[in-house]
């Protein structure tokens, strides 16, 4: 006699038989079997359906794909096997024999995890950061190059001061005041023509700065370079009075000429 139960989709039998029958499974007579009760049946099921159902979960949890703190933590481990076979610590400057990144400031409890640390985006960004820097550094910390192309200083013997003569004038029509210099160079070198320029009283360093005071600095080669001191006011443009404000080099006669008035 047998009983048959089906759950999961897989069958359960249970054989039963008189003493003295004979079990499809073992050749031979079975001695003392007597028929399962109704409670032993409901048992064989109940162990029979929780061990499927263990079976399946198991194949379900193999199919499903970890999650990112699985993954994370794999991802830590292999960095930290790479960096073990590729990083020696007694050549790392940045470790300092506590694990302790000096470079990002943080601690380690052991090797792998300063390893670790190292190939991580935090620890090279760092040192990207420090190369730029060192670069950076390295660069203001070289000589300028010098520039070929200097304006070379002339040299020459300067032979004394001109003669010169200024003269005080006033404008006619509007009565302002006005300075009228000639200087006088019968020696200056062939094809230079006079230079002036005016200067403030700080430029110089011959004498205390006066700010009341500014410089008309006129040049010529071969003479010396002479500077007269002028009140520091507002002068008008040649552009807006050219009738008063003027300058003249007479080749001719070398006599060099310039008039200024003030506002």
């Amino acid at each position: 006699m047998s009983a048959t139960g089906r759950m999961g989709g897989r069958n359960l039998e249970v054989i039963s038989g008189a003493p003295g029958a004979t079990c499809p499974y073992h050749r031979g007579p079975i001695s003392g079997l007597s028929p399962p009760s109704d409670l032993e049946l409901d048992r064989a099921l109940v162990v029979d359906a929780v061990a499927y159902r263990s079976h399946r979960h198991l194949d379900r949890m193999a199919d499903v794909p970890a999650g990112s703190s699985e993954s994370a933590v794999d991802r830590r481990e292999r960095l930290r096997k790479l960096a073990m076979e590729t990083i020696d610590l007694a050549k790392d400057p940045t470790h300092l024999g506590t694990l302790e990144c000096r470079l990002c400031l943080t601690l380690h409890k052991d090797e792998g995890s300063y390893l670790a640390h190292t190939q991580g985006r935090k620890h090279q960004t760092n040192l990207a950061r420090r190369a730029a820097r060192d670069q950076h550094e390295a660069v203001l910390a070289a000589p300028a190059k010098q520039i070929t192309n200097e304006v070379k200083k002339k040299v020459f013997v300067k032979i004394g001061r001109p003669g010169y003569k200024i003269v005080k004038i006033r404008e006619p029509v509007s009565q302002r005041l006005g300075l009228l210099f000639t200087v006088s160079l019968p020696e200056i070198k062939a094809g230079i023509r006079p230079r002036r320029r005016f200067m403030s009283a700080f430029e110089q360093k011959r004498e205390v700065p006066n700010r009341a005071v500014q410089y008309l600095v006129i040049a010529a080669e071969p003479y010396e370079t002479i500077a007269f001191a002028i009140p520091a006011k507002d002068m008008v443009d040649e552009e807006e009075d050219p009738d008063s404000v003027w300058e003249h080099w007479d080749a001719d006669d070398k006599v060099y000429s310039c008039q200024l008035l003030f506002k």
